[in-house]
């Protein structure tokens, strides 16, 4: 699947933030996710911080991708939902994504929210991906 990351230097550096401005894609298949969230496959919440819960929804896109013959590669959207609560740690999140999409990452939606499903739960991350 072709991509090509769009961050012109007339917009702030989004890349620091671990996400690109825009992305031009071409494919055949396009996915979406439902929201993932900081739990594991018995529905347990993975831990009280918002690092721990980050990292499993981004492990769950990763499981769902796979179910489709997808990776993290293919992602061309996301839409992360933090809980008020967590607002002042986004730096974890930023960090988070850096590192799964090191090169050229997706475009994304940052969106603060009074609460989530569970009251536990601090983030939620919905993803778009496009498969050749």
């Amino acid at each position: 699947m072709p991509r090509t990351a769009l961050n012109p230097d007339t917009v702030f550096d989004s890349l620091q933030y671990g996400f690109s401005q825009g992305l031009i894609v071409t494919g055949q298949r396009r996915i979406l996710l439902s929201g993932q969230v900081g739990v594991d496959a018995q529905e347990r919440t993975v831990g009280p911080g918002l690092d721990e819960q980050t990292e499993a929804a981004l492990d769950n896109i990763e499981r769902v991708l796979a179910a489709a013959g997808a990776a993290m590669k293919h992602v061309i959207m996301l839409r992360i939902y933090i809980c008020e609560d967590a607002r002042g740690d986004q730096e974890v999140i930023a960090a988070a994504l850096r590192r799964r999409f090191p090169d050229n990452p997706p475009p994304s939606s940052w969106i603060i929210v009074s609460g989530l499903s569970l009251p536990e739960w601090l983030i939620e991350i919905e993803a778009e991906a496009m498969l050749d």
